[in-house]
């Protein structure tokens, strides 16, 4: 919001409870506004010691020195002068964002598209104390990460409900606009809930196809008349009870579009999932449908048919294997009714991998229920997991649903989505590699048990000792073969 628009509206804020209190028995107008103006010092003053300053600086290469510059010296002379580091004061960073406190000893969430993961990382509390972070773990499909510090005295910022919001509710933005606030004290702004559900802005990539790459793309945001500057991304959006309903995110003005519409993610049961996900430095899922939707015809949307088309189901997928059919007519995913194709994507991608997805289907113009197991969704972009799932001798196997390399997709030959499990990686010189087995080995039984999922798979070798014989689908006849994987 504008200095002008703003001024306007704390104008009409002001009169409105001037003449509320005029037409009615109660306290005096200039004690009404005080109270309003309270609520908001009081939340700013609570919610401020949970939100951080982030400072990113490149990392210097070889023979590269970024601390000094030159200067003229008394007389004339010529002088290196050293520069402010990270770690001082005065120091101005070139790249900033901003973090919410979510525990005590040192775990900062913020928005993943505004760190760069090659930089060295900085984080300044309220406090003004200064320490080095690094990336616990990030995932681009929600644009959440986490950074962590060796602290133990922050301030955890409280979650509340999305869901529970309504439009002209009002709400206080903290951050670190411009990085203004990189001494830890938070900028405050306030505004109002201007919408719910609204998709995120394209980005300059987006024409390529690249830019969809979020939920948020698909219609999950809160919309604020808050302005949200460069910086603002991963700082609080906070309700007048104190609790962050929103994280704030610049993705608009990171499109270059400073524009008064500022936009936050819903901390909503999707986001609780993937923040405690993240917290353990682990990769977030999410679940696989395997349709290619399509939009009604204008003929059904005036027969007044709302939904979307299964215009194409991938051979093999769980949307298959459970019974859905092309032309099916989807109009609710687990209750909640679809208008639009992103409609179905963001629903259905919000679940976790597993879950159950109960399809709401028009059929030959009889309603039915469809009830779909998800597979796992293949994030794009880059993950960052500091706590990997652990491997069996050597060997990290993934739903085939999941793979988006395209050299393990051409090794195993998949032309459909196989319910199997997929070799994604062998350790050099472990037993599983002294085996034989290698990237894009489809593995379908362990002994005799068949094993459909990576956690099928974990549980059926739980236990085994000695030899183990695994048998492998090859791609070229379909053929199995069995290798045997030593104990280490």
């Amino acid at each position: 919001m504008s200095g002008c628009g703003r001024r306007v509206c704390g104008a009409w804020i002001v009169a409105a409870c001037l003449t509320l209190s005029a037409s009615a028995q109660g306290p005096s107008p200039a004690a009404v506004v005080a109270a309003v103006e309270k609520a908001f010092i009081d939340v700013i003053d609570q919610s401020s010691p949970s939100v951080v300053a982030i400072s990113q600086v490149r990392k210097q290469t070889a023979g590269e020195s970024l601390n000094f510059e030159i200067r003229p010296g008394p007389l004339g002379a010529v002088l290196p002068h050293q520069l402010p580091r990270p770690e001082d004061a005065d120091y101005i960073p070139t790249e900033y964002a901003t973090g919410v406190v979510l525990d005590r000893r040192g775990l900062i969430l913020t928005a993943y598209h505004a760190l760069q993961p090659e930089s060295e990382f900085f984080v300044t509390t309220s406090q003004q104390k200064r320490y080095r972070a690094w990336i616990k773990a990030a995932d681009p499909r929600s644009d959440l990460a986490v950074l962590a510090i060796e602290a133990n005295d922050l301030v955890p910022i409280r979650l509340g409900d999305a869901s529970e919001l309504r439009r002209g509710q009002f709400v206080v933005a903290l951050g670190n606009p411009y990085a203004v606030a990189r001494d830890g004290q938070a900028s405050a702004s306030w505004g109002i809930v201007a919408n719910l559900n609204r998709k995120a802005p394209p980005t300059p990539t987006e024409a390529d196809s690249v830019g969809k790459t979020t939920l948020h793309h698909f219609g999950t945001l809160i919309q604020t008349d808050a302005r949200l500057n460069l910086g603002t991304s991963g700082g609080a959006l906070v309700d007048l009870q104190g609790r962050m309903v929103g994280l704030t995110t610049s993705l608009a003005a990171v499109a270059g579009y400073e524009t008064s519409a500022g936009y936050a993610y819903p901390v909503d049961e999707m986001f609780r999932r993937v923040v405690d996900t993240l917290k353990r430095g682990r990769e977030v899922e999410y679940g696989f449908l395997g349709i290619e939707p399509s939009s009604l015809s204008e003929a059904e949307l005036r027969q007044g048919v709302r939904g979307i088309r299964v215009e194409r189901i991938e051979p093999g997928a769980r949307a298959e294997t459970f019974g859905l059919k092309l032309d099916d007519i989807v109009t609710a995913v687990n209750g909640k009714p679809i208008y639009t194709t992103d409609d179905l994507v963001r629903e259905v991608g919000q679940l976790p991998v597993e879950a159950i997805a109960k399809l709401t289907v028009l059929r030959e113009g009889r309603e039915r229920t469809i009830e779909v197991k998800l597979s796992k969704y293949p994030v794009r972009g880059p993950k960052i997991v500091t706590e990997p799932k652990p491997g069996w001798r050597g060997l990290h196997v993934e739903y085939t649903t999941a793979i988006v390399d395209p050299e393990i997709r051409k090794v195993a030959g998949m032309r459909s989505y196989d319910d199997r499990v997929v070799v994604i990686d062998v350790e050099g010189e472990s037993p599983a590699w002294n085996a034989g087995l290698r990237p894009g080995k489809l593995v379908t039984h362990v002994g005799r048990q068949a094993v459909r999922t990576p956690a099928e798979f974990a549980q059926a070798v739980a236990g085994h000792r000695g030899e183990v014989r695994l048998r492998v689908a090859e791609p070229a006849d379909r053929k199995t073969n069995e290798f045997v994987v030593p104990e280490a």
